[in-house]
């Protein structure tokens, strides 16, 4: 029985291509994609003060653009954008070089900008120009090798990082953390009183963000498997229930159900169950999210303020929390609710065996398995926290060295029209001329309307 002329192979569609696959992986990486253009730069853009309303969204936009071509550039010197290699079928998964290649550069792209959230409202934007690349070249690119690729040592030890946990959450949480102590705090004014400028654009955000979370966590089987069903399954199920358990301890303690605190929750949520959406069983995912959406609750609102030098650093975005905390946090979660059965799906290698949770591994009477797979996982927490504290610390001194970190004092207190000659709510000042509401009364109306 021969084939529908449709699936045929043919030169576009090779025999070692799978249509399926490769029409996920690029949707998985196009809703990464979305993630950090248009989801955070709409996120940053409204969560900020008015008057850093453009240089927040912009540090995001510019970021993922630099990352594209710095990307690329670090591939070998001529043949990163050459056919041969792109259209040749990809190191893992059975699509080409240039699916994964984008997949794989969207990846780097979030994890920079998620380190801006922790620098918005004074980093001179000259350094960060500098320190997208720089970071993405001396710090992304070594853990990533280390945990996701074959023959780096965290994967050959057996780490489990199903889809950035490590290289992509704690990473960013660490560095800009350190960043952020590096830049130096926002204007005293600022940090007294920063609040978000549309509240409602601000969600808007954060939906782009959490369902872009499907390509996220989706993708990374890097196959339109079961496992991929699963983990996209499991990235909601975790998102929703972190979000619930943050939003009744903001009610319990605080007296009101908070926005803030959702997306907060919503946010861990997602990190903790990043290194864990495809090894792990629905209920675990469920437990996760009420430890996501407590446990950095705890940090962030109660253990703050109670320890000199988290408040000392001024983190715009809590990024530390929300990334560096549940990313590590769902990275021993991990080690300990990993399923060997999902890991053999996921792996698809012959040593699947060594890949076992410590629950499990309890059961099965394997008790030192899986307390060497929780010792991993800690390792590997380890790494990631020293790699990017060293890396990022020495790229700031250098860019110190050649610009200024922070903003001037007078670019502070003024804002994105200092700092770009833009700002993202003049056209209604503008047009509120005398002139105009002569000649155009109805704009009066409009102002008032607006204002009420």
């Amino acid at each position: 029985m021969e084939l529908p002329s449709n699936l045929l192979p043919n030169e576009a569609s090779p025999e070692w291509m799978n249509r399926a696959d490769n029409a996920w992986q690029l949707t998985a990486a196009t809703l990464v994609g979305m993630q950090s253009i248009p989801g955070l730069v709409i996120l940053y853009g409204s969560m900020v003060k008015k008057k850093w309303a453009v240089n927040s969204a912009f540090m995001a936009l510019y970021a993922f653009a630099a990352v594209i071509i710095a990307g690329l550039l670090l591939r070998k010197a001529g043949v990163a954008l050459d056919a041969d290699l792109l259209l040749g079928q990809a190191f893992l998964g059975m699509f080409p070089t240039a699916t994964m290649v984008f997949f794989q550069l969207v990846f780097a792209a979030i994890t920079v900008i998620l380190i801006g959230g922790a620098l918005l409202g004074r980093m001179n934007f000259g350094a960060w120009m500098l320190f997208v690349p720089l970071w993405l070249t001396f710090s992304y690119t070594i853990g990533a090798y280390s945990v996701w690729c074959p023959d780096g040592w965290l994967a050959k030890l057996g780490v489990i990082d199903f889809a950035g946990g490590y290289v992509i959450h704690l990473s960013s949480g660490v560095a800009g953390f350190t960043a952020a102590y590096w830049v130096g705090p926002r204007a005293s004014a600022d940090r007294d009183s920063f609040p978000p400028n549309n509240m409602i654009l601000m969600l808007g955000g954060a939906g782009l963000l959490w369902m872009g979370w499907s390509g996220f966590n989706g993708g990374a089987p890097a196959v339109a498997s079961l496992d991929a069903s699963l983990a996209v399954l499991n990235t909601h199920v975790c998102a929703a229930t972190s979000l619930m358990t943050w939003l009744i301890l903001d009610t319990f303690f605080f007296g009101k159900p908070r926005v803030f605190g959702a997306l907060q929750g919503m946010i861990t949520g997602l990190v903790c169950i990043t290194p864990a959406a495809g090894v792990v069983q629905g209920w675990a995912a469920m437990l996760m999210g009420v430890f996501s959406g407590s446990i950095p609750w705890y940090t962030m609102m109660v253990l703050h303020n109670k320890l000199k030098f988290l408040t000392q650093v001024d983190d715009t975005m809590s990024i530390f929390h929300s990334h560096a905390i549940a990313g590590s946090l769902g990275g021993i979660l991990t080690g300990f609710f990993a399923m060997p059965k999902l890991c053999r799906l996921f792996y698809m290698v012959p040593d699947w065996e060594k890949y076992i949770g410590l629950a499990y591994a309890l059961q099965e009477d394997r008790t030192s398995k899986g307390l060497r797979q929780m010792g991993i996982q800690l390792v590997g927490i380890l790494f990631i926290v020293c790699l990017n504290i060293v890396m990022t610390s020495f790229i700031c001194l250098l860019i110190r060295t050649l610009v200024p970190l922070r903003l001037a004092e007078d670019e502070l207190q003024i804002g994105d029209d200092a700092v770009h000659g833009e700002e993202g709510y003049a056209l209604i000042i503008q047009f509120l001329t005398w002139k105009n509401l002569c000649l155009y009364p109805q704009s009066l109306w409009m102002m008032f309307s607006w204002c009420i």
